[in-house]
């Protein structure tokens, strides 16, 4: 189907311009959301009378989003999951998950704005394109973390797998030490058992 588009999208062209995409696309999404009109002669003609106000309307968007992208751009979200030792997430960080930390921030952002290709699955640094405009996008920062103190230290530039590995081995050191104090350990067990073998013998 061809439409003409009434504003910039994103891999696909600038507003005014007439581009052919797929039927289930355009209905459901370029039409259904305003983004476009069908390529008929009539939609054409009516185009250029709202070309004027289209552009107005544009200018006024991008210039209220630039303030909102000002407020934004550079943020770093900090979202706290379960994940394994290795890092893999028992779970994911989707596009709600971000918008809802937006949210908690008092700064508004729509579900089809954050530009997340698929859901982060690994604890670390991830950088998000948010679209505040079809012409207007910022880039931010998502930290995922098992806590506040992991996230910390990411955003620091500390290596965790690293650190694990240190953990790993204090935890192999600890487990030595404690092999080595058992048979003391057994030996005080086997002091009160005297006098109980002496009773027997009375």
């Amino acid at each position: 189907m061809e439409v003409i588009l009434l504003e910039r999208v994103a891999k696909l062209g600038q507003m005014g311009e007439v581009v052919k995409v797929r039927d289930g696309y355009a209905r459901n999404f370029l039409l259904k959301r305003g983004k476009a009109l069908r390529a008929t002669a009539e939609n054409r003609t009516r185009f250029d009378g709202m070309k004027a106000e289209l552009e107005a309307r544009n200018l006024k968007a991008k210039g209220e989003a630039s303030q909102v992208a000002g407020k934004i751009e550079g943020k770093n979200i900090i979202v706290i999951r379960q994940a394994s030792e290795a890092g893999q997430l028992f779970g994911s960080v989707t596009v709600r998950d971000i918008v809802v930390a937006f949210e908690a921030d008092g700064v508004n952002i729509a579900r089809p704005q954050v530009q997340l290709d698929a859901p982060i699955k690994t604890i670390g640094k991830h950088t998000v394109t948010i679209a505040v405009h079809p012409e207007v996008e910022v880039a931010i920062t998502v930290t995922v973390a098992r806590s506040q103190d992991e996230a910390e230290r990411i955003n620091r530039g500390e290596d965790i797998s690293t650190r694990n590995e240190d953990r790993d081995a204090a935890a192999e050191a600890i487990a030595a030490a404690g092999e080595f104090f058992d048979p003391e350990a057994e030996h005080e067990d086997a002091v009160p058992a005297a006098p109980a073998a002496e009773e027997s013998e009375k």
